[in-house]
């Protein structure tokens, strides 16, 4: 359908993405980009040659826009296919050429030219016929190549690759190097072919993530009829049942069965998590062996498995330092080597009188290595070079349950020089209980246990509970938990004017007096209370367990000692981030010395800063930043925001499990296990990426230069530089890629993730 002006524009700003296809490096995308933002109305455009993504703003037909790019010689998938269809890998390459008309051409070529190369560069054999051969190659690969290049400089106004190779072909032709024009082209063909081939099996890794979301469900009406139903038509509320080994296909809370569930896909743990009535399921999850029913609280836009898949997608698309400045530089490289082309070809012949033409001696005329040289001016392996690490050391993490905010923040990683430890819930379980329960009624002096508190320490810890039920922090979740267990409910408590005291407790009134439950900090500086229950609190302290005091109108009413656990691989995982590099680790917490002490010696950190307010921490990170230099902050997801948001690299941990979609937006990178020993490995994993990156760039500029001189120097052939670009962008390729599967095993200095 042909597009006039008329059609382009709209009255109103739309924001659509389109599945872009056919493009096989990361110039085709810059070619596509710049040709969308030729069109009126287009705001911005922005075209991901990882993902095969253009994103678009403005006030343009979609209609327009699907034209131009089919324009540029790339094709559009349509939404609904994309949606709902993955085409199968092709089983090879001949598959995959075979797949579209243009690379079914080079194929066909490339049958043409072997015989050809053959009897005329290697028996010596010319004839008509050979000749007329290569011309047919050089089309059959090329027309494809130079129909693309004319359409990109009638639209954006700029010699792309394609157009410099049809030049290198076309002028190869005229100076009588036909088997050499065909060469050229069949293999830049091939070589643009195989560069997509390869790109799009890294592509295929977050294809087949996605792909885990099942179409289908299996919905339980009022009466307990069950009926297959798409699952975008399941909406919050509905029932569902999960059979074994099915895969569920929204986030939902279970009312009916227990079962195993692996949640390998979510979190990258392959052990499967016992499920019972009341637990929460995720999407993307696989049912073990007993049936669940399972009611709805997601929709088919908006759940756990949805939010991560997005979230990679847009980790992928998003551009690392490295990336921007090499785009920066092969904008300039490839003019820059048309310039040295031009005056190759021109200055000596004209200076020195030197053969402009191929000598009938033998050797290389000035306008041949000219014409070379706009082969080598292909910029395509050098800027393939980091998004394709970047992408697949991004995919290798999301399939372990780590999600990476884009390749800014992958670079960033391996910079970092301190590891800041949020405690409770991080180093810790998170899941603090109650251990001891003293009131001055108490007949023993060392407290009552939780679940057999006198009457003394049982309305203590109901006056308490009360209070704590309007808060979400862990210690306050204990508290309430334990008077639930002896059957208290704080519910029945007249509350009001409840505050929080600057990260030392809470404030508020209970049935009309006045309660506060704080630390012992703040006891100390508010709350009149004696000798003996200071020393009470400091025992408490001393065993690591945390006391929290409760005082009513004023008066002292008694201590709650709660104890959290450390987390099983904290102290093997320090170790690790020790071993692999990491100068520093501390601990940032609100918890008194004595208890965070404990916790530190039961894990191995050093450096422990204890009593922090959330204002403190954020302190205690810019003064370990100057310290030591760039500082990561790991916490839970919920109750470290401003510390860190002030860090480098801020990492949520847990996410799956708090269920907090802010912390998997907020925080730079998402872990959505609880396990510490995925942070040895995400660090390990950065380095890796880095290393592969500076090592792709350094080949792909090291060949580049070498091949310029060559053929400058009259050494280096047409088909030997295309050769030596087709080869060099394919390792590069190949090299990233190696991410994708790449794991620590073998390797001392870190925790092996499954």
């Amino acid at each position: 359908m042909t597009l006039g002006p008329t059609h382009m524009k709209t009255d109103e700003t739309l924001t659509f993405t389109l599945t872009v296809s056919g493009m096989d490096c990361a110039d085709c995308a810059r070619t596509v980009q710049s040709g969308v933002l030729q069109l009126d109305g287009v705001e911005s455009c922005a075209v991901s040659f990882a993902t095969e993504r253009a994103q678009i703003v403005g006030r343009v037909d979609r209609d327009a826009v699907v034209h131009r790019v089919r324009e540029l010689g790339y094709d559009v998938v349509e939404t609904a296919a994309a949606a709902t269809e993955t085409p199968d890998a092709p089983r090879n390459f001949v598959a995959y050429l075979w797949q579209r008309a243009d690379t079914r051409a080079a194929l066909l070529a490339a049958i043409l030219i072997v015989p050809t190369v053959i009897l005329s560069e290697l028996a010596g054999v010319r004839h008509l016929l050979l000749d007329l051969a290569a011309v047919a190659a050089m089309v059959l690969a090329g027309w494809p190549i130079a129909r693309s290049g004319w359409h990109n400089l009638r639209i954006n106004h700029t010699l792309n690759i394609n157009a410099l190779m049809t030049i290198a072909a076309v002028g190869a032709v005229a100076i009588g190097a036909y088997t050499e024009a065909g060469m050229v082209m069949v293999l830049f063909a091939i070589g643009e072919a195989l560069e997509g081939y390869t790109a799009g099996r890294a592509r295929r890794a977050l294809r087949s993530f996605t792909d885990l979301m099942p179409r289908d469900a299996t919905r339980v009406d009022e009466h307990g009829a069950t009926t297959i139903v798409p699952v975008d038509a399941l909406a919050p509320g509905d029932r569902i049942l999960v059979k074994p080994g099915d895969r569920i296909p929204l986030d939902g809370r279970v009312i009916e069965g227990v079962s195993g569930v692996n949640q390998a896909a979510i979190t990258g743990e392959s052990m499967p998590v016992g499920k019972e009535p009341g637990d929460e399921v995720l999407a993307g999850t696989v049912n073990g062996d007993g049936a669940l029913e399972v009611v709805v609280t997601s929709t088919v836009e908006d759940n756990t498995f949805s939010r991560i898949v997005a979230l990679v997608r847009e980790a992928q698309e998003a551009q690392a330092p490295t990336q921007r400045t090499i785009d920066r530089f092969a904008a300039v490289y490839t003019p820059a080597v048309v310039v040295l082309a031009l005056l190759v070809a021109t200055i000596p012949p004209l200076v020195w009188g030197a053969p402009f033409l191929n000598p009938a001696e033998g050797g290389f005329g000035w306008l041949y290595r000219a014409l070379a040289l706009l082969v080598v001016a292909c910029p395509c392996a050098l800027v393939i070079s980091t998004p394709v690490a970047i992408i697949s050391a991004i995919s290798n993490a999301a399939r372990r349950g780590m999600l990476i905010k884009g390749g800014a923040i992958l670079e960033r990683l391996p910079t970092i020089k301190v590891l800041a430890f949020d405690k409770t819930g991080t180093l810790t379980q998170g899941r603090p209980q109650v251990v001891a329960v003293r009131a001055p009624g108490c007949a023993d002096e060392a407290g009552c246990d939780a679940m057999q508190a006198c009457a003394a320490c049982a309305e203590t810890l109901t006056l308490a509970a009360a209070l704590e039920a309007r808060s979400e922090h862990p210690l306050a979740q204990a508290i309430v938990s334990a008077a639930d267990d002896q059957g208290f409910d704080p519910r029945r408590h007249q509350v009001s004017g409840v505050r929080a005291l600057g990260g030392r407790g809470i404030h508020g009134t209970v049935d009309g007096h006045t309660v506060v439950v704080a630390s012992h900090a703040h006891f100390d500086a508010a709350v009149p209370h004696d000798a003996a229950h200071c020393r009470q609190a400091q025992d408490d302290a001393a065993q690591g367990r945390t006391p929290v005091l409760v005082s009513v109108d004023g008066v002292y009413r008694g201590t709650i000692a709660l104890m959290d656990t450390v987390r099983p691989t904290a102290a093997a995982a320090v170790d690790a981030l020790r071993a692999g590099g990491m100068a520093h680790i501390a601990m940032l917490t609100g918890d008194h010395a004595a208890a965070a002490g404990a916790m530190a010696a039961q894990t191995g950190v050093t450096d422990v800063r204890a009593g922090l307010l959330p204002a403190d921490k954020t302190a205690a990170v810019d003064e370990l930043r100057t310290a030591y230099g760039p500082i990561a902050m790991v916490g839970d997801g919920i109750n470290y925001a401003p510390a860190v948001a002030r860090a480098d690299v801020g990492i949520a941990l847990g996410t799956a499990h708090t269920g907090t979609a802010q912390a998997m937006e907020t925080a730079d990178v998402s872990i959505m296990s609880d396990d510490l020993g995925r942070l040895p490995f995400l660090f390990a994993l950065a380095r890796a990426a880095l290393r592969t990156i500076h090592t792709n760039i350094a080949v792909s500029i090291g060949i580049k230069l070498v091949f310029i001189l060559l053929v400058v120097a009259g050494r280096g052939t047409m088909w030997m530089a295309v050769l030596a670009d087709v080869g060099t962008s394919l390792l590069v390729t190949l090299y990233g890629m190696r991410l994708l599967g790449w794991n620590n095993r073998g390797r001392g200095d870190v925790v092996n993730a499954p």
